[in-house]
């Protein structure tokens, strides 16, 4: 991508700011990360008593989900970099998300350290205010076109990927949360009431190709952790065929929702 095609106004100090504060946040998020993964503090399916393992409840994404968060921490890290480049420093899509791109790191960090404690009504907080954070960030990059495919696949599939994600993880949160503090059916009526789950995530997922372009890698990321659902419970424990058929319907769901909305073409100086 060439300077002449980002909006090239002089960096303020305002956007110096910034790219600072983006910084930190992303330093933040390693080490967050790094607390999470085991490295200096206890792997989160082992946290909270295993309240959050993959065979926690019946809307748990089986262990190889989580490999997800490696093509996202890499795409968070080339943003933060990507943010520093002479010619996106004063870039109206960076000045629209950059403040909301550094809380989700915070908040993604915030919510490791508090699983770390076992505090799941506090990584419930968390978690959504992570989705609502990262539902006004692709929003405004939908408000924003992209100038470029290097920036499309970085910046607005980082984010997309991130948003899929957490909109999925977010549904197995509040699930677990709500197990653990009591609400714990068995039998027929858990099956049910996870399959209602599923469609309120697959309800989503439809809002989300409405409201913000059909974005494949919002699709994508919430299937893949669907999928793995789905994946669960068809060969492991909590064992459950109706869920998991379930789940195989609501990522075929988000998907086609997405494959139904015309997506604007690339913004042209």
């Amino acid at each position: 991508m060439s300077a002449a095609t980002v909006t090239s106004t002089a960096p303020t100090s305002a956007d110096r700011l910034r790219q600072v504060g983006v910084t930190l946040a992303e330093v933040f998020c390693v080490v967050g990360t790094l607390v999470g993964v085991g490295v200096i503090g206890t792997r989160v399916e082992e946290s909270s008593g295993g309240a959050l393992a993959a065979d926690a409840t019946l809307v748990a994404p089986a262990g190889p989900a989580f490999s997800i968060w490696t093509p996202i921490y890499i795409g968070l890290l080339g943003y933060t970099v990507w943010q520093w480049l002479p010619q996106q420093a004063s870039d109206r899509r960076h000045r629209a998300i950059g403040w909301l791109a550094a809380v989700s790191m915070v908040l993604n960090a915030a919510w490791l350290l508090v699983t770390q404690q076992g505090w799941l009504w506090a990584s419930v907080v968390v978690i959504v205010a992570l989705a609502l954070t990262l539902g006004l960030l692709v929003r405004r990059l939908q408000e924003n076109p992209s100038y470029g495919h290097a920036e499309t696949v970085l910046v607005d599939g980082t984010f997309g990927l991130y948003l899929g994600w957490v909109t999925v993880a977010t549904v197995a949160n509040v699930t677990t949360t709500l197990i653990e503090s009591g609400i714990d059916p068995s039998g027929l009526v858990a099956e049910v009431l996870a399959v209602v789950v599923l469609a309120v995530a697959a309800g989503l997922g439809v809002l989300f190709a409405r409201r913000l372009g059909g974005r494949w890698a919002v699709a994508v990321a919430m299937a893949w952790g669907l999928g793995w659902i789905a994946w669960g419970r068809l060969t492991d424990e909590p064992r459950s065929a109706i869920v998991g058929l379930a789940a195989v319907v609501a990522a075929l769901v988000v998907l086609s929702a997405a494959a139904r909305v015309r997506r604007p073409a690339l913004t042209t100086p």
